[in-house]
């Protein structure tokens, strides 16, 4: 399967956003079996987990980071995922990277569970 993360671009400190991940080269069936997730990198810094949802879109996890300012959520039908990022502020200028993997009762924060990984979108935002 391939991910692609698009969305992204320049936006003021306090608007909103909505990412999205759109999964191709699988089928439906396929996608409804993968726990996804959203990572982001900031220039010369460490990849960061953001949140997670499961195969069946019921389940979230999400960072303490930014919890209470995402929401993450899933289309079967069009095999996509997507990020809702509100108030957004300038430390929040990153690449967006969404992921996934087998499903599993558990939703991970490590990057190293995770074996599928999209390009990624860049999200800069201005004070």
């Amino acid at each position: 399967v391939q991910l692609q993360a698009s969305g992204g671009g320049l936006v003021q400190a306090g608007d909103s956003l909505r990412l999205s991940c759109a999964a191709s080269g699988a089928s439906e069936r396929f996608f409804n079996n993968l726990n996804m997730a959203w990572f982001r990198q900031a220039p010369e810094k460490a990849r960061e987990f953001l949140g997670a949802i499961n195969w069946a879109g019921n389940t979230e996890r999400y960072a303490d980071s930014v919890q209470g300012r995402i929401s993450i959520s899933r289309d079967s039908a069009k095999k996509s995922l997507y990020l809702q990022i509100n108030n957004l502020k300038p430390e929040d200028t990153a690449v967006y990277i969404c992921a996934a993997h087998d499903a599993t009762y558990r939703l991970y924060q490590r990057q190293e569970e995770y074996d599928y990984w999209g390009q990624g979108t860049l999200v800069t935002v201005s004070s």
